[in-house]
């Protein structure tokens, strides 16, 4: 059978890119470069999104799902619910690297929201600035499926929020928390809520797909019960071993 990956990213302004590409001074403070360039972007469009080139990836989640196993983990650290209690800051070439082997290792089929749109094309940009070696990404663009593109019809003004369809498929959603701010939690040295906010979003995709299996008749209903019981296992074992991973407490608690 083969394995499937949910993932998602997290990221922060390339201060060191925009440095390069607006010649500040080497002394200019990332803090001052991130908001000049946040404060530009929203008088041109209106938003503080920045292009797919200047961000920087700070966090990388997954959920995978081989054969009778499933997990949920952050790259970049130890694996599983360690990394989530973690406010390390890993490097990002590190990240990257680590979700390349990953992807080696398992072989397995890649399940995005909005992949083809962010996540896919910012690891290309990311891998091709840092010179990493990506033999082995053949495996996401082979076999990826993007919910959103897939639900939408690929019409990207039919793109709906991931925290609303899971709401209305009766999962948890973002737990009441529509996004963080990632660079503000960044700058504060709060790595962990980037962490778990980016695994509540897998799981939430993961879900998803499970219901968009449903839907195409690659599952049976007693399937997707099995699958969906699988998941609370896994949430409440991390839950047992460490008790401070408050967000799947949430997650379960809000999951009808």
């Amino acid at each position: 059978m083969t394995a499937t990956l949910v993932f998602n990213i997290k990221t922060i302004p390339d201060t060191d890119g925009l440095r390069t590409l607006y010649d500040f001074p080497q002394n200019t403070p990332a803090e001052d470069i991130a908001n000049i360039a946040l404060h530009q972007q929203r008088q041109q469009n209106g938003t503080e999104f920045l292009p797919l080139h200047l961000q920087r990836i700070c966090t990388i989640s997954c959920a995978l799902r081989e054969g009778e196993n499933f997990k949920v983990w952050s790259l970049g650290h130890a694996s599983d619910s360690e990394s989530t209690l973690s406010n390390a800051k890993p490097s990002e070439v590190n990240v990257i690297q680590d979700f390349f082997a990953v992807l080696k290792q398992y072989k397995p089929q890649v399940i995005t929201w909005s992949g083809n749109a962010f996540d896919l094309p910012v690891l290309n940009y990311r891998a091709l600035i840092h010179g990493i070696n990506t033999t082995d990404y053949s495996a996401l663009s082979v076999d990826h499926l993007d919910l959103t593109a897939n639900l939408s019809l690929f019409n990207h003004a039919g793109n709906v929020p991931l925290n609303d369809l899971a709401k209305l498929c009766g999962f948890p959603g973002k737990l009441g928390v529509t996004q963080i701010n990632t660079w503000n939690a960044y700058k504060t040295g709060d790595i962990a809520t980037i962490r778990r906010d980016c695994e509540i979003d897998v799981a939430n995709t993961y879900l998803l797909f499970l219901r968009f299996q449903l839907m195409r008749g690659q599952l049976s209903q007693n399937a997707f019960d099995v699958q969906l019981v699988m998941v609370r296992n896994t949430l409440v074992s991390y839950l047992q071993e460490y008790p401070d991973l408050l967000h799947w407490q949430a997650f379960l608690a809000m999951w009808n």
